[in-house]
C-alpha cells in the first residue's frame, strides 16, 4: 500500500489518468472500507482541490454522511431529496451545473455552486454515492463522470 499522493497537473484528464492508479496503490491491500472511502476522498480533495468530496452510505431508508473532506455536510438525506438523495433513487450519475436550479437541492453550504453525485453500487444496489461540490458553476463534465465512475466500481464493500 502507497502511503503519499503525486500531485499533478495538466489537463482533467492527465490529471485523472495519473490519479487512479495512485487511488489504487493507496486502497490496495486494505480491507476496510471505511479507510478507503476516507482515502479516496482526500485523494480526490487534493488532487482537484475541490470544495466538498465525500461519501454517503445507505442506511435503511437515508444516505448517512460518511467519510468527507471539505466544511460540515448534512448528516442524512432521505431517497429521493437534493442532488444525492436523486442520484441513490434514479441509480444514475447526476451532473448539476448551477445547483441553485435545481429542484430539491439541499444546500448544505452556501459556497456549492456545481455538483456531481456517483452513485457506487453492489449487487445492482446502490450502497452509497460520491458526492463532489464546486464553488465554480458548470465545473464538472463527463470526464468527470467517467473517471469517477470509475473510481466508485473499484470500491469493495
Amino acid at each position: 500500500m502507497a502511503e503519499d499522493l503525486l500531485i499533478i497537473t495538466g489537463s482533467k484528464e492527465e490529471q485523472y489518468q495519473a490519479l487512479l492508479p495512485q487511488i489504487k496503490a493507496l486502497t490496495e491491500g486494505e480491507p476496510d472500507v471505511i479507510a478507503n472511502l476516507a482515502t479516496i476522498s482526500a485523494a480526490l480533495k487534493e488532487q482537484f482541490n475541490w470544495l466538498w468530496v465525500g461519501f454517503y452510505i445507505v442506511k435503511q431508508d437515508e444516505l448517512v454522511l460518511g467519510p468527507f473532506q471539505g466544511p460540515v455536510a448534512c448528516t442524512r438525506i432521505k431517497k429521493g431529496r437534493g442532488v444525492c438523495g436523486k442520484s441513490w433513487e434514479d441509480k444514475m450519475t447526476l451532473i448539476v451545473e448551477d445547483v441553485e436550479k435545481f429542484p430539491g437541492h439541499i444546500a448544505c453550504s452556501s459556497l456549492s455552486r456545481s455538483e456531481i453525485v456517483v452513485p457506487v453500487f453492489n449487487n445492482n444496489e446502490v450502497i452509497a454515492v460520491l458526492d463532489v461540490d464546486s464553488q465554480a458553476p458548470g465545473h464538472f463534465d463527463e470526464t468527470d463522470k467517467k473517471y469517477l465512475e470509475e473510481i466508485v466500481r473499484s470500491i469493495q464493500f
